[in-house]
């Protein structure tokens, strides 16, 4: 069963970014200074009672602003075709403007379910001019504060209430994902692997409409094999914003135990790449580099050595993903993505032995304490790991506001010396003693 998309939708300054916020349950940060990923958070996840639904956050419309208008009105198209339930924000305080109506004429041309949301009502006022907001012409109103969080209960069961209970198929079998930008081969590979045609293969970018599971048999062994939607439509309104196209991608890594980010061998790494793996990443999945279309390279052996190093150029934030290079077009090296993929798997679920965990970080701090700042030093006490998938680890010390984030890279090296987790990110948790 498919996960409802739920989209928020208005003019600049409304609240959609609180409102986001207040439904994913916690502050997404937009930028992180991480090279490579960039971070414009547009997608979140939302669970409530026996429901989950995802969530996308879209840029201002604004009429009299012609910076970005564009892609704004292209990604806001973006997200009212993805989405089941749109929520349309709109400030109680200042009332109705031209963009108001501008957004509303956009709405009425789609068939989505459309909820008006009346942000910032936390005043008596708001209740005197409520009906003004009756002129949009829908039939759904309600009233929040995304500051103040009031009204969201009554909203999500709004939201949810022509949604089915999540039941996930295949509980119990691996699922993993072909990701990627348009046209590097995703379903191609995706039929190499279950070796027939079960997915539309052409050469048009984006022929694959929506996430597709397949199951298939693998060494006696049930898998699922997630073939993410087209990352982009046909039509100019589209191929500029191809950032915002990533949430069809991100649905599928949402569901996925292992990513496959798939590359072109003919084209080389862009821009588009790195961010469709930050994403993966930011999600916490296991990762698995795919250099398809091996087939037309020439010097394969030259070709190889010049990957391996512009893939470690390039992603430097998952020096730990391993590369296999194959063709789905003639099959050759097909067989060497499985076995990465599941080893990328194990190592996301491994769990490590406290006492022996404790012996690397304590081992580490003493051949390399950190520098004092201030006249305080670091002190670690005591490590445990709290969680698989990815590992994450505990670590108790006397001070979390001492940690240099050069620090915690060595910590992370470090442990990765001793414990193999190939394939995936792991992370490490700073408490203060007793938190």
């Amino acid at each position: 069963m498919k996960k409802p998309v739920v989209a928020l939708v208005g003019r600049p300054n409304v609240g959609k970014s609180t409102i986001f916020n207040r439904l994913v349950g916690k502050k997404v940060s937009i930028i992180e200074d991480t090279p490579g990923i960039t971070r414009d958070r547009i997608y979140g996840n939302v669970e409530y009672r026996d429901y989950n639904f995802h969530l996308i956050d879209t840029g201002g419309i604004d009429l009299e602003s012609s910076a970005f208008q564009e892609e704004i009105k292209a990604q806001a198209s973006l997200a009212i075709d993805e989405a089941d339930v749109i929520l349309f924000v709109v400030d109680g305080k200042d009332g109705l403007t031209a963009n108001d109506f501008a957004v509303r004429d956009m709405l009425l041309k789609t068939k989505r379910k459309i909820i008006v949301v009346i942000n910032k009502c936390d005043s008596n006022r708001i209740q005197e001019t409520e009906y003004e907001f009756y002129e949009l012409g829908f039939e759904k109103y309600f009233q929040v504060s995304g500051e103040h969080n009031l009204g969201f209960m009554e909203l999500l069961d709004e939201i949810v209430s022509d949604f089915e209970p999540i039941q996930e198929e295949y509980q119990n079998a691996i699922k993993f994902s072909i990701i990627g930008r348009p046209n590097v081969g995703k379903s191609s590979l995706v039929n190499a692997l279950l070796n027939e045609d079960r997915v539309i293969v052409s050469d048009v970018a984006g022929t694959t409409r929506d996430a597709i599971d397949t199951v298939f048999t693998y060494h006696s062994e049930e898998y699922v094999v997630i073939d993410t939607a087209g990352m982009r439509k046909k039509g100019r309104v589209y191929e500029t914003v191809e950032k915002y196209s990533l949430l069809r991608s991100m649905k599928a890594i949402d569901r996925s135990d292992v990513c496959c980010l798939v590359l072109n061998a003919e084209e080389g790494i862009v821009e588009h790449d790195k961010h469709i793996a930050g994403y993966a990443i930011e999600a916490g999945k296991a990762i698995v580099l795919v250099v398809n279309k091996w087939d037309v390279v020439k010097d394969k052996d030259q070709a190889m050595k010049k990957w391996i190093k512009d893939i470690a150029n390039n992603f430097q934030f998952m020096p730990y993903a391993k590369v296999v290079f194959l063709s789905s077009k003639t099959k050759k090296r097909i067989h060497t993505l499985m076995p990465e993929v599941l080893k990328a798997y194990e190592n996301s679920h491994k769990e490590i032995k406290t006492s022996l965990l404790n012996n690397v970080i304590m081992d580490a701090y003493a051949l390399n304490q950190p520098p004092s700042y201030k006249g305080k030093r670091l002190k670690i006490y005591f490590s445990i790991q709290v969680g698989v998938q990815p590992p994450t680890f505990n670590i108790q010390v006397n001070s979390k506001g001492l940690i240099h984030f050069s620090y915690e890279r060595y910590l992370e090296n470090k442990i990765r010396e001793s414990f193999d987790f190939t394939g995936t990110p792991i992370v490490l948790q700073f408490k203060n003693k007793g938190e």
